[in-house]
């Protein structure tokens, strides 16, 4: 694996933690007082960003890509938090920043993980030129 791809790599997987890390601590330890229960908490909040733990450590080009989808939610929660919430608003903001390394760090590592391992799209033409060849032998 090239050594940018690494740090990205990297990079997703620290602020994955670490956003992990905050959102548990944030709904279960830091807020005393909450309307919701420890489950509803657990399956909107914790669920979610435990979907795609395995492909991120085995280090997936795949699941890099759509746990960007995931993470979108943490960031307008973020949003949302820092501009509703004063008191909570340095949690807020932390989650943010988070969010946006995990999303910077999950994009770039798909992106450059995937050109390594040649699993890019191919064009319709190109595609189109493969087919016509397979069938031509055929008939």
């Amino acid at each position: 694996m090239n050594l940018s791809t690494s740090f990205y790599r990297y990079l997703a997987l620290i602020s994955y933690g670490g956003l992990l890390l905050l959102v548990a601590s944030w709904h279960f330890i830091i807020v005393e007082e909450t309307p919701y229960s420890a489950l509803f908490i657990f399956l909107f909040y914790i669920l979610p960003l435990l979907l795609p733990f395995k492909g991120l450590i085995q280090g997936k080009p795949y699941t890099h890509a759509w746990a960007n989808f995931i993470v979108m939610f943490y960031l307008l929660h973020g949003f949302t938090i820092s501009y509703a919430e004063p008191t909570l608003r340095i949690y807020g903001i932390i989650e943010i920043l988070l969010s946006s390394c995990m999303f910077i760090g999950c994009s770039f590592f798909a992106r450059k993980r995937g050109r390594e391992l040649n699993l890019g799209i191919k064009k319709l033409k190109v595609e189109m030129q493969e087919e016509r060849e397979r069938f031509k032998g055929v008939q």
